[in-house]
């Protein structure tokens, strides 16, 4: 079976041949949710579309390791270095203990990728279990001159980073210039050297819940180290795939190079891969105004936006049926066309299940034509994970095996 696989890196921005560092072992880190609500429907897009991923992987014969993070402690509001911890936040309004509030919407994020059928990753780190790893991190990027102290705080210096010839910016296609250009000075910065820089560790305030000593006094891990730290400890310092939202190119994942690089290692990640954003009814999802569904509200069918309730098979289905770098619209009217599809392909699937063949009596023409589109189905796998044309091919499939007869004989001119 061929094994050669497309891959388009954003790093390059282009599509790149595949190759493991490990030969038949692969690593993959996804950033996973922060932890202070429900799973929104993106995020379920993102770790649907790695696990089919994952799953073909796994099926072509590579031996993988999946990690996916849960953040639990240092996503800010505002995802800088100010406002407050998102997950203290609302723990503060809900009246509980911040972990409380973490184990939460832990076990909802987990009951909801349970119901889409989402393979658990093989490891699942959280921020607050790894906090000597991030300290230890950050004490590597300090001792290489590229983080400086200031009141308790630690900050990476981009400037310092550029100056050694080191391109950030290169994963988003930010510009320095623009980045500067583009900041508001806040409250509570006046502590960096430049606005680009960002927090590594924070100092914690004595309102702050969630601290833990370090040797730059008490505090907290910056959003983007954990990543950095978790990925390194269970991958290496150079692994194969990260994945995540397109909205984590920046600052998330080019702080995470960075991080990576200011700790020695010049090329953390080969391939770097990111999903396109949800649309509802050709509008970005939005809480604030309301233009939004959960999960929970597709399957039960309580969404003001939707006539019915349709199965997770049936929204992991409709999934695939955009590329995952593509952006998705939800619709009533796009959801019952693919649980019709559905319906069709499961099915095909169930007629097929019931019969057995002899293959040396059926039209050699047919088998031919079962054979290519089987290897289509390969060839448009490996060709950046595209599921639209595989879904294609499926129902090429589909069509063939509706022409069966009732002696399980291929209808030749039907299927032609």
């Amino acid at each position: 079976m061929e094994k050669e696989i497309f891959i388009y890196n954003s790093l390059s921005r282009k599509k790149e041949i595949f190759k493991p560092i490990n030969k038949e072992n692969v690593g993959i880190y996804v950033c996973g949710p922060t932890v202070y609500s429900e799973v929104h429907l993106g995020n379920c897009r993102t770790f649907v579309f790695f696990d089919t991923m994952v799953r073909y992987l796994k099926f072509l014969g590579y031996k993988v390791r999946y990690v996916r993070n849960i953040t639990d402690v240092g996503h800010l509001e505002n995802d800088a270095d100010e406002g407050e911890d998102k997950i203290s936040k609302k723990a503060r309004l809900e009246q509980l203990e911040p972990m409380e509030i973490a184990q939460k919407y832990t076990n909802d994020f987990h009951k909801v990728m349970n119901t889409f059928n989402a393979i658990p990753p093989d490891i699942e780190p959280t921020a607050t279990g790894h906090i000597i790893e991030q300290i230890n991190m950050v004490q590597q990027i300090i001792n290489n001159g590229y983080a400086y102290v200031v009141n308790g705080s630690v900050y990476f210096d981009v400037s310092k980073y550029i100056d050694e010839g080191y391109d950030y910016g290169e994963l988003s296609g930010r510009q320095v210039d623009e980045l500067i250009s583009g900041t508001r000075n806040l409250d509570g910065q006046s502590d960096k050297k430049s606005p680009n820089d960002f927090a590594l560790w924070k100092k914690a305030d004595s309102s702050h819940i969630m601290k833990w000593n370090s040797p730059w006094g008490k505090g907290f891990p910056g959003w983007h180290l954990e990543c950095s730290a978790m990925s390194s400890k269970y991958l290496g310092s150079s692994f194969d795939i990260h994945g995540g939202g397109m909205d984590l190119k920046f600052p998330h994942h080019e702080c995470e190079i960075a991080q990576c690089v200011g700790s020695g290692c010049e090329k953390p990640v080969n391939y770097w891969m990111h999903g396109n954003m949800l649309t509802l009814n050709g509008k970005r999802m939005s809480k604030s105004t309301g233009n939004t569904i959960l999960p929970e509200e597709l399957f039960n069918g309580s969404s003001s936006f939707l006539e019915k309730a349709f199965s997770p098979s049936v929204v992991r289905f409709f999934m695939m049926q955009s590329h995952y770098r593509g952006v998705l619209d939800f619709s009533n009217e796009a959801l019952l066309a693919s649980e019709k599809g559905f319906k069709k392909l499961m099915e095909a699937f169930s007629k097929l299940k019931k019969i057995s063949f002899d293959q040396g009596k059926e039209d050699e023409n047919i088998i031919n034509k079962i054979n290519s589109i089987c290897s289509s189905c390969y060839k448009n796998m490996n060709d950046d994970f595209n599921t639209p044309k595989l879904i294609a091919n499926l129902f090429e499939l589909v069509a063939i095996i509706n022409t069966l007869d009732q002696k399980n004989s291929f209808n030749t001119i039907g299927a032609e």
